[in-house]
């Protein structure tokens, strides 16, 4: 079985972004078609190699180049999100983004044939036939395999922010779960999902990626899914947590600010700064806390004394880091808000037309 080494950890600061988006018709509702986007049509150049299909056939996934220098990273992310767009109306379809597509009723959708999903819905059974969630992917590269998992373990307290920040999933198979963002807490149905445990470094977190395969818990790395994670064969550590957007500016955001907290917490951990050995049942509260309210979320603080409120950690953030992304973000409307306002006042089409990536 294919795993990663310390040997991939070479390279500081280099970006990759993954973005899973829907496939939808002409009237923006999800339809199969990645089986002609993936397979029977040959993608534009940017793509090669760079697109593949999700869990269901109307959920499609791509990936950017390796960006050397983050004043790329817009650039990049837009010109395989173009070519995504593009090739999806070439062959009739759109491209919608969200972290659930308030019409994706898994019952009525089909399944990829690709064989390790087969597995996995044979293997996880109802949790994974109905997981029709679409998310944001953000990798940092980093240059020594102990710092990547100290700086994952740290990263594992801003992990609800950025959540509460990106909540764009207030519906679920047709109905309003009063949550803002149902996608994080259906994804935590699955195994190995949600908030990761603290790592002493990066023997013990290889003993258990081995372990894991070995015991047939998992088939291979990649069913590691929680929200942060040490990715052993790319060498970064991989922020997992946003739900899918459809405004690129918000997902900008994000690689902006993961960037940021990233070079910031190997700095950390080359002065020899003390780890936050912080309880994942703390850490699982202020995701709770992230998923139930959104951008009115208060968290219980980084140094477990008192709770925070998302517009103060926001601009602390903001100034400490000196990063404006995540500021634009909570001073505006959030998904599930706008989503939820959309349905009330203009209906399930004007929804689904605010789901749609921009034509380029």
């Amino acid at each position: 079985m294919e795993r990663g080494s310390r040997e991939s950890f070479t390279r500081m600061g280099t970006l990759g972004i993954e973005e899973e988006c829907f496939v939808v018709d002409e009237r923006g509702r999800p339809t199969s078609g990645t089986d002609t986007l993936v397979y029977e049509h040959e993608p534009p150049a940017i793509l090669d190699e760079r697109l593949d299909h999700e869990l269901f056939k109307c959920v499609i996934e791509t990936q950017t180049p390796l960006i050397e220098r983050p004043s790329d990273a817009e650039s990049a992310l837009l010109e395989v999100r173009n070519a995504l767009v593009e090739h999806a109306r070439r062959h009739g379809y759109g491209i919608a983004a969200a972290g659930l597509h308030p019409l994706a009723r898994w019952r009525e959708l089909e399944h990829a044939e690709k064989s390790r999903y087969r597995s996995q819905l044979d293997r996880i059974q109802y949790p994974q036939h109905r997981n029709t969630t679409a998310g944001v992917h953000v990798h940092v590269g980093v240059d020594d395999a102990d710092k990547a998992v100290w700086i994952a373990n740290e990263l594992r307290w801003f992990v609800p922010i950025m959540l509460a920040l990106s909540v764009n999933s207030p519906f679920w198979n047709g109905f309003d779960t009063g949550l803002q963002s149902a996608r994080a807490k259906l994804f935590e149905g699955l195994p190995n999902t949600g908030m990761p445990t603290y790592f002493e470094d990066f023997e013990a977190f290889d003993r258990f990626e081995r372990r894991m395969i070995e015991t047939g818990s998992i088939e291979d790395r990649g069913e590691l899914w929680y929200d942060v994670r040490p990715h052993t064969g790319h060498g970064t550590v991989e922020v997992r947590t946003p739900d899918g957007q459809a405004d690129s500016d918000i997902v900008m955001a994000f690689v902006e600010y993961t960037h940021a907290l990233v070079t910031d917490l190997a700095a950390a951990y080359e002065d020899g700064e003390s780890a936050h050995e912080h309880r994942r049942e703390l850490l699982d509260e202020n995701k709770w806390r992230a998923i139930r309210h959104g951008h009115e979320a208060h968290f219980i603080d980084r140094d477990l004394e008192g709770t925070v409120s998302l517009g103060e950690v926001v601009e602390r953030e903001c100034d400490r880091l000196d990063i404006e992304g995540i500021r634009e973000v909570y001073e505006r409307e959030s998904g599930a808000t706008q989503q939820r306002r959309l349905l009330s006042n203009g209906g399930v089409d004007a929804l689904c037309e605010s789901l749609l990536l921009e034509s380029p």
